[in-house]
């Protein structure tokens, strides 16, 4: 498979690109400094994904992961917490660099037939609403919705949309308290990934296999 990953240098997404990498495949991962053999791409600059359209070329592309992602507000409190800049480069990242890596990426995955994964979380979910974390939470659910509604779009193409929830991991983002770690979420997903197709498209599903209300 040609497999393109976003958010490659580290944690999830760094151990399913060594994954699929050492099973074979033919891998692409970005990072923001592109350091190795990693594409340079901040998903939060528009003017980036030239970059990653000339790293992937014109042939296509079987599996798509946007996993690259932010938690910038873990640490925030009312009543003078949640600073609008920091709203806007949480939906720049998680929300609009979603959407730019699909737009970019667009014919490569529809020419393959192949399939897009969005990594959101749990905390997108309405069942998941203990308070805190405005845009963490508000970024995950808008990324929910968009891979919903690509799973829409995309069905007459036969390309299959899934959003993931990765588990509460122990990385940078996760933090130590995690209740699994990447090498388990990533041999999850990868399963996930495996059996995603057009009969389960537009899906909201726990690394583990179980269906996550939205």
């Amino acid at each position: 498979m040609r497999i393109v990953i976003t958010g490659a240098s580290r944690g999830i997404g760094k151990e399913l690109y060594d994954r699929y990498r050492a099973d074979g495949h033919e891998v692409i991962g970005t990072s923001r400094s592109g350091e190795g053999d990693l594409v340079a791409l901040d998903v939060a600059d528009p003017q980036a994904f030239q970059g990653l359209q000339d790293a992937v070329g014109t042939a296509g592309v079987d599996l798509l992961i946007c996993n690259a992602g932010i938690y910038p507000d873990k640490f925030e409190e009312m009543p003078l917490g949640y600073p609008a800049q920091m709203w806007a480069e949480g939906f720049a990242t998680n929300v609009t660099g979603v959407f730019l890596t699909v737009q970019t990426l667009w014919e490569n995955v529809q020419d393959a037939k192949g399939k897009i994964a969005i990594i959101s979380s749990q905390m997108a979910s309405h069942t998941r609403a203990p308070g805190g974390s405005y845009i963490y939470r508000a970024s995950k659910a808008a990324a929910l919705n968009l891979g919903r509604n690509l799973a829409a779009d995309l069905a007459d193409d036969g390309v299959a949309v899934g959003i993931y929830h990765p588990g509460w991991v122990r990385t940078d983002m996760g933090g130590s308290d995690g209740e699994i770690d990447p090498e388990t979420s990533a041999s999850g997903l990868i399963k996930r990934f495996a059996v995603l197709s057009m009969d389960s498209t537009g899906c909201f599903e726990t690394w583990d296999g179980r269906e996550h209300p939205y």
